[in-house]
């Protein structure tokens, strides 16, 4: 089945058509820049004119940068405050006149991961961090997600671990690599200690840069990079839409 996959992060908003059968995408992903301010309308103008790139009719998934229950965002740290308890799922399915299934973008990628990447067929307790704008997680347990996890937002040294560790921090403070990685570090350590995962999966886009970092990493659990890279957020959309259709 083909659907197309939207990833809406707080600098980019992405999308292409996923093969959900494969995982592969069907298309070149295609990027827009995330409006700012991130409001609910002009996110989800940004959306429909994705939708348009395309020329898109059918189901729609979108990973979102918040909690999301029952498609209406709880939360939201790296996008409009305005965004709390809108219905994001009618929004957007409103604003392109497709059928749209929202799910916590963190969530979306550790699906793809556990259908087609690092994490297939992994037993144990395996958290899949996002290291973006933002920090996420997906926690799985024997391959079973426990959804809307937001284990970014846990106290690191008086401070929002993800205010300290995301990328968007290492972009802002000019750190290097492996200063950056060291802070990571102690992030993942207090996740250990709060966990006991068998693995890390790093995701998002700093995890293309998992060997400049890597060695800094001293932890019980095996980490390893996300298969997908910053692709697995599209993929993880699309299969969470095939799922709730």
């Amino acid at each position: 089945m083909q659907i197309l996959g939207v990833d809406i992060g707080g600098s980019g908003i992405k999308g292409a058509i996923v093969d959900t059968e494969t995982g592969e995408l069907v298309t070149e992903r295609h990027r827009i820049p995330t409006p700012q301010p991130a409001t609910p309308s002009a996110v989800a103008e940004t959306v429909a004119e994705l939708v348009k790139h395309f020329q898109w009719q059918g189901p729609i998934g979108c990973g979102f940068p918040a909690t999301v229950v029952h498609g209406v965002a709880k939360t939201a740290s790296n996008i409009d405050k305005t965004w709390i308890e809108t219905d994001a799922a009618t929004l957007f399915s409103e604003a392109t006149q497709n059928p749209c299934f929202v799910v916590n973008d963190a969530d979306a990628a550790g699906m793809a991961e556990f259908s087609f990447g690092a994490g297939k067929d992994k037993q144990g307790v395996v958290v899949l961090v996002t290291i973006g704008t933002g920090i996420g997680t997906a926690v799985f347990t024997n391959g079973q997600l426990l959804p809307n996890t937001e284990f970014g937002h846990i106290i690191l040294e008086g401070e929002v671990a993800e205010h300290l560790v995301a990328d968007s921090a290492r972009k802002r403070e000019d750190l290097g690599w492996n200063k950056w990685g060291k802070r990571f570090n102690k992030y993942l350590q207090r996740m250990e200690f709060l966990m006991s995962p068998d693995c890390f999966i790093l995701g998002g886009g700093a995890s293309k840069k998992m060997d400049k970092f890597i060695h800094q990493l001293e932890t019980n659990a095996e980490v390893i990079p996300a298969q997908s890279l910053n692709q697995a957020g599209i993929i993880g959309a699309a299969l969470y839409a095939q799922s709730q259709l």
